[in-house]
């Protein structure tokens, strides 16, 4: 197999989806989120966090203080693909993400989500 077959191949497989956690270990703050590729999205988070560049500043400032090792990073659940690769799973992550949220209640003093209205 040539490289670019390779790459066609990459393309056309669907990657692993569902919802993530970042859990500050120390104080049991949680960030919950949901990715159509959740080791990119989580290598995406750790590169941010380990350069400073997080966007979740309160998240960002605890990390600097504690490190890496005081965070852990975990799949939840994982959304299962149908057999069309056109199909978009965003509305499904949502709702899978929505429940999630409810049973964890990621904020405030709990985590670092932010409340959304609906």
């Amino acid at each position: 197999m040539d490289k670019k077959e390779a790459i066609k191949n990459y393309k056309q497989t669907i990657q692993p989806m569902g919802i993530y956690q970042i859990k500050n270990n120390r104080n049991g703050k949680l960030f919950i989120g949901s990715a159509k590729n959740l080791s990119g999205k989580l290598n995406s988070h750790r590169f941010q966090l380990k350069n400073g560049l997080h966007p979740i500043k309160d998240m960002q400032k605890e990390f600097n203080e504690v490190g890496e090792e005081g965070f852990s990073f975990e799949i939840l659940d994982y959304l299962k693909p149908k057999d069309d690769l056109k199909r978009d799973y965003t509305e499904e992550l949502k709702l899978l993400e929505d429940m999630w949220m409810e049973k964890l209640q990621p904020f405030n003093e709990k985590g670092y989500n932010k409340p959304t209205i609906r």
